[in-house]
Order: structure tokens, then C-alpha cells, then sequence
């Protein structure tokens, strides 16, 4: 039977019944042929406004809703574009989700969302799911390999967040400025040992942030100790804890604010002092980055404003229209609370 409805429903050509209402009710009610229904609601202004008009009154009358899967099927387009999250648990997300989740509604578009649990192969396999039912699909901080997202990218239009990929549509924020400005902190303050802990090797962003605080590390004539990649998360920043105490360094520079807030716990359950005996940095600003006692002094990432804008680049090659250009400013800013201070002597 469910087999039946299915088939019935794709053969009336443009969308869901709401319970027993068909293209037919619809029809009924507005006094005219179901083509008319199909077109007055699946292509806008190809019949008179009026009846135009009498048909979407006659459809909202009935509670009736259009499918964009079946839609699809004369026009090609789904209205539905795709999202991809390396862990949806990560309050970094919230608000690239949000950002692309505005974008997409703006421009008349739903928004459908997976995550790969910080796998690249589950990441993938999802990802060449998803690309048969969306117009278009947005990687956000992506797991994968170059090689992956350009084979997606040959496919379907596809846009990524937070990393750079050549010849795909690649919205990465400028994370230069803010860990300049967290070095020429902590270098103010005396700190002449700093320590780095990674997040995940497989993470295009956490090695382009570790790249670049090296670089400002040598420029400022402060040693860094680079520890071994942990995962991006709270339990991750606990397992760095004795790393982080037996490499000497009076500050600490973490890939994120999760990574950042295990690691504080974990040393101030051992009797460490923050900022007292050590210096604690995040990245990204998450919510609740604030939370913490003391509260983390972190460097804050345009999340919102890159999923925004990640997704207006993506919706834009769909359609065929003009990319936006590089004007777009996602710079990276210090946010300077208390678990920094004074290097210990």
C-alpha cells in the first residue's frame, strides 16, 4: 500500500498530500484543471495571477504542501540544499549552521543536515548520499580528502567552510590576524615558551592554524612546543593535560575552545593555577566559552557570518549568478578574558 501512495503521488507530478488531500482537491476547489494547480505552484507566473492566486488560497484552504523531490523531476531543482558537519555535538557549528540555515531560507531554500562523527569515510559516503537529493551541497570544516571534495565538486555545485580546497568554492576565515594578536599577547606578558596542542590530523584547519602560530612564535623569538593531536573535544583537552605540564611552557595555545576547557579542568583538578602557573588560549569563541572559571581568553572565529556566507557562494553557483568576490571581512579577532596572564616564574 505504501508502495502504491508513492508511485501515486510521483504520478500527479508535483507534490505531498497533507493526510487525503490530492493535486486533484486542489483542483476541485479552485475550480480549475490539476495542470493548471501543478504549474501555478510548482513555476510562479506561468498562469494568470488571479487564478494564480485562487489556487495557492484553495492549497493553504486544504493544508496542501508541495514536494520538492517530485518537483524536481520536470524542473531538475530540488529547492533543497545539503550540509555537512564533522560533529554535530560541537557548539563551533551552531552557528555555521545557523549563518547557512538564514542564507538558504532567504534565497527560498530548505536546508538538510548530516554529520560524519569526525569520520572522513563516513563523511563521504554521506556526502555522495546526500549530493543525489539536494541542488547543492556546503562541507563545513570537511574531514576528507582534496581528492573527495573535488570528485563531489564534478558532481553537483559544493562549497566549503573552513577549509581551502583549489577549485572549489572555499570560504576560510582570516585566521592570521587573531593569532597574531594572541602571540603579541601572551609575548607582553612574558611568556617565552609557548605549547600548541593540535586537533585532528586529519583537520585542514588545524594544521593551518598550527602553520601560521608558528610562524608568529618564530617572528616573536618565543619557542613552541607542538604536542600530539588530540580530539576536538573536551575529553580530548583532558588527555593533554600532562603533555601540556611536562613541556615547560607558561602558556598554552589550543586548536579550540573544547579542546581549551578539558585541558583547564584537567590542570586545575591537578592544582594548577590558570593563569597563575600557566596561560590558556582557545579558538573560536563558542558559546559557553565564557562558562569557565576563569573564563577563557580565546580567539574569536565569524562563525555565523562565514556559514552565511559559505552558503550564498554555494546558492550563486547553483543558480548560475555571480559568485561573491573576497570582500567579505572574516577576520579573526583576540578576545582577551582572565585564564591568561603573567608568565610564571
Amino acid at each position: 500500500m505504501a508502495d502504491d501512495t508513492a508511485v501515486d503521488a510521483l504520478g500527479e507530478g508535483d507534490a505531498t498530500p497533507t493526510e487525503s488531500v490530492t493535486i486533484y482537491d486542489v483542483a476541485k476547489l479552485a475550480g480549475v484543471n490539476p495542470s493548471t494547480v501543478s504549474r501555478a505552484l510548482n513555476r510562479p507566473g506561468r498562469v494568470n495571477a488571479v487564478t494564480e492566486r485562487r489556487i495557492r488560497a484553495a492549497a493553504e484552504t486544504l493544508n496542501y504542501q508541495v514536494n520538492p523531490m517530485a518537483r524536481a523531476l520536470p524542473t531538475g531543482r530540488t529547492s533543497i540544499v545539503g550540509l555537512v558537519v564533522s560533529d554535530i555535538t560541537n557548539p563551533v557549528f551552531f552557528d555555521v549552521i545557523r549563518g547557512a540555515e538564514a542564507a538558504a531560507t532567504s534565497a527560498g531554500y530548505t536546508l538538510v543536515l548530516t554529520e560524519s562523527e569526525e569520520s572522513d569515510e563516513r563523511e563521504y559516503e554521506r556526502a555522495q548520499r546526500m549530493l543525489r537529493m539536494v541542488d547543492g551541497l556546503l562541507l563545513a570544516t570537511p574531514r576528507m580528502s582534496d581528492e573527495q571534495i573535488t570528485a563531489l565538486a564534478r558532481q553537483k555545485p559544493v562549497a566549503v567552510v573552513n577549509r581551502l580546497v583549489d577549485d572549489v568554492l572555499s570560504v576560510v576565515p582570516d585566521v592570521q590576524h587573531g593569532i597574531a594578536e594572541a602571540v603579541r599577547h601572551l609575548r607582553s606578558h612574558g611568556h617565552s615558551r609557548i605549547a600548541y596542542v593540535p586537533g585532528p590530523a586529519l583537520s585542514w584547519m588545524a594544521r593551518r592554524r598550527g602553520e601560521l602560530l608558528a610562524q608568529r612564535c618564530e617572528w616573536a623569538h618565543i619557542e613552541l612546543v607542538t604536542l600530539e593531536p588530540v580530539a576536538p573535544t573536551v575529553v580530548g583537552g583532558r588527555s593533554a593535560a600532562v603533555a601540556v605540564r611536562d613541556s615547560g611552557a607558561t602558556a598554552v595555545f589550543a586548536y579550540n575552545d573544547l579542546i581549551a576547557i578539558g585541558l583547564m579542568q584537567e590542570l586545575v583538578e591537578t592544582g594548577i593555577r590558570i593563569p597563575a602557573d600557566i596561560s590558556v588560549v582557545g579558538f573560536d569563541d563558542i558559546f559557553g566559552a565564557d562558562f569557565t572559571s576563569p573564563a577563557l581568553t580565546t580567539v574569536k572565529s565569524p562563525l555565523r557570518e562565514g556559514g552565511d556566507h559559505a552558503m550564498a557562494a554555494l546558492l550563486a553557483r547553483v543558480t548560475g549568478d555571480e559568485v561573491p568576490g573576497d570582500g567579505f571581512d572574516l577576520a579573526t579577532t583576540l578576545v582577551v578574558r582572565g585564564s591568561t596572564g603573567p608568565a610564571a616564574r
